[in-house]
C-alpha cells in the first residue's frame, strides 16, 4: 500500500519511516531550542531523501519532510520549525503562493524561507524575493553551503524572536536591510537586461517587417513601371516618325480637301506637333520618378544587409526625408551637406535613426502648429515657419557629423534627461512607445561606436547631434 502524505522525522539516512511509525511525531518529539529545525516541504521523495542525506552530518539539525501542500501550514505550525525549504514548483500548488500563506500567518511570517528550484533564470529569483523569499538555491545544493545557510536563517530567525535587546534588532535590520539591497541590485540588472532585449525584439521586429513592405512595394511597382518606361523610347520615335509623316503630306499636298481641313483645325494640328514630344519627355521623367522612389525605399531600409558597409550617409538622409515627405509636406527642410567620405556602418539600421529624429521634429512642429505657437502658411513677423535643419560636416578625430535641428518649441530639462531611457516617452497612450529614441541611443553608440546627444532648450528648438565613425574599429 502506497503511504500517504505525512511529516517524516529524518535524523539518520537514508528515509526509513512509514505512514505507521511517523504518525503523531508531535505527541512524542521535545522541541530542542537550540536545536536547526528545518520543514523541507516537496511533492518528491527522493528530493527529500537526498536532502537528509545531506543534513545526516550535521547533528544539530532537526529535519521534517511534509509532502502534501495542504498540510504545509498546519505542520508547520505544529513542529515550529526555523527555517522552512520549499520547493518552487508543485503540482497541487504554485510555490510562490504558498509563499504568500506563509507571510500570511501571524504565528509564521517571520519564518525564513529558501526557495528550491530546477531554475536559475534572474527574472524567476527577483519574483521570488519580491513576495518574502529569504534565500534561493539550485536543487541539489552543495551540502556545506546548505548546511551554513540553514544555519545562518536560523540563528536570525531564532535570535529575532527570543532577543528583545535593541542591539540585537538593529544588526538584523541592518543584515536584512543588506540583503535587500543585494536582491534589489539583481532585480535592477534583471529588469534591465529585460528591457534592453525587449527593446532589441521591438527594433528587430520593426525592421523585419518594414522590409517586407519595402519588398513587396518595390517588386509590385517596379514591374509596370520598368515596362512603360522601357516603352516610352519606342513610342516617342514612332511619334516623330508619324509627326514627320504628316510633314511630308503637307508639303506634297499643301491643299487639303475641306474635310481634312476641318480635321486639322479641330486636333490644332500645329500645337500637337510641338506638344506631343513634350508630353512623351514628361512621362519619361515621371517614371524614372517612380524608380528614383523604388530605389530609395530599398536604400531605406537594407534590413537584409546586417554587416558594415561603405555607404553615402547623405543618400541615407534623402532616402528617410522622401519615406516622410507626407510628414514633412507643411515643412520647410534645409539641407546643408558638407563633404563626407563613404563612412562604414549599417546603413538600414542607421536610417532607422534618421527616421526617428526627424519624424520626432516633425510631430513636435505639428503639435506647435496646431497649438498656433508656429505658422505653417505665412511668414511674418509675429510667427515662425515650422522648419528643420539638416548639417553633415566631417568632425574631429575622423568622425562624420550629422546635426538635426528644429525650430519647435524645445525640450524641459526635467525631460531631457529622460528621453533616452527606455519606454519613456511624452506622448499620449497608443501614441508613442518610447523606444525610437532608446532604439536609436543604441544603434549609434553600441553598433557604431559613435554618440548621440541632445541640446534643447524650452523656446528655443532642439539639436539632435550625431557623430559616427568614418570607419569602425574591429
Amino acid at each position: 500500500m502506497v503511504p500517504q502524505p505525512v511529516v517524516h522525522t529524518l535524523l539518520e539516512p537514508p528515509l526509513a519511516a512509514s505512514s505507521e511509525q511517523a504518525e503523531d511525531i508531535s505527541s512524542t518529539r521535545k522541541i530542542n531550542e537550540s536545536a536547526v529545525r528545518v520543514l523541507l516541504i516537496d511533492d518528491q521523495l527522493m528530493v527529500a531523501e537526498s536532502i537528509g542525506r545531506l543534513l545526516a552530518s550535521a547533528s544539530d539539525i532537526e529535519f521534517y519532510y511534509c509532502s502534501d501542500v495542504q498540510q504545509a501550514i498546519p505542520t508547520a505550525l505544529e513542529i515550529e520549525p526555523t527555517v522552512i525549504l520549499q520547493d518552487l514548483v508543485m503540482p497541487d500548488t504554485d510555490g510562490l503562493m504558498l509563499v504568500k500563506f506563509f507571510r500570511a500567518q501571524p504565528s509564521l511570517h517571520r519564518i525564513p524561507i529558501i526557495v528550491l528550484s530546477t531554475q536559475d533564470e534572474p527574472t524567476i529569483k527577483a519574483e521570488a524575493f519580491s513576495v518574502g523569499v529569504n534565500d534561493y538555491l539550485v536543487k541539489i545544493p552543495d551540502a556545506v553551503e546548505l548546511i551554513a545557510r540553514l544555519r545562518y536563517h536560523s540563528a536570525a530567525y531564532t535570535n529575532l524572536v527570543k532577543s528583545q535587546a535593541a542591539e540585537h534588532t538593529f544588526a538584523y535590520n541592518k543584515e536584512l536591510e543588506r540583503r535587500v539591497a543585494e536582491r534589489t541590485a539583481e532585480l535592477e540588472t534583471a529588469l534591465e537586461n529585460l528591457q534592453q532585449a525587449q527593446t532589441q525584439l521591438i527594433q528587430d521586429e520593426k525592421m523585419a517587417s518594414l522590409g517586407q513592405l519595402v519588398a513587396g512595394v518595390a517588386h509590385e511597382i517596379n514591374n509596370p513601371v520598368n515596362f512603360v518606361h522601357g516603352n516610352l523610347k519606342p513610342a516617342q520615335r514612332y511619334a516623330q516618325d508619324l509627326l514627320h509623316l504628316i510633314d511630308l503630306y503637307q508639303q506634297e499636298y499643301p491643299h487639303p480637301t475641306d474635310i481634312i481641313q476641318d480635321a486639322i483645325d479641330d486636333v490644332d494640328l500645329p500645337f500637337l506637333a510641338e506638344d506631343f514630344p513634350k508630353l512623351i519627355t514628361s512621362l519619361q521623367m515621371g517614371t524614372e520618378r517612380i524608380q528614383e522612389i523604388v530605389l530609395s525605399l530599398r536604400n531605406f531600409a537594407r534590413v537584409d544587409e546586417t554587416e558594415m558597409q561603405q555607404v553615402d550617409i547623405h543618400s541615407g538622409i534623402d532616402s528617410t526625408l522622401l519615406i516622410l515627405s507626407s510628414k514633412l509636406k507643411s515643412i520647410n527642410v534645409l539641407k546643408d551637406y558638407g563633404i563626407c567620405p563613404p563612412i562604414n556602418c549599417l546603413p538600414g539600421q542607421l536610417n532607422q535613426v534618421f527616421m526617428n529624429i526627424l519624424a520626432n521634429a516633425a510631430d513636435a512642429l505639428t503639435e506647435a502648429v496646431d497649438a498656433e505657437e508656429l505658422d505653417a502658411h505665412t511668414s511674418d513677423d509675429t510667427k515662425q515657419k515650422p522648419q528643420i535643419s539638416i548639417q553633415t560636416q566631417i568632425a574631429e578625430d575622423n568622425f562624420v557629423k550629422v546635426t538635426i535641428s528644429d525650430n519647435g518649441p524645445g525640450i524641459p530639462e526635467d525631460v531631457l534627461s529622460e528621453i533616452f531611457n527606455p519606454f519613456f516617452t511624452t506622448k499620449p497612450v497608443g501614441i508613442g512607445t518610447g523606444l525610437g529614441l532608446s532604439i536609436s541611443y543604441q544603434i549609434v553608440t553600441e553598433k557604431h561606436q559613435g554618440t548621440l546627444e541632445c541640446q534643447s532648450s524650452l523656446g528655443q528648438g532642439s539639436s539632435f547631434i550625431i557623430k559616427l565613425p568614418i570607419s569602425q574599429q574591429d
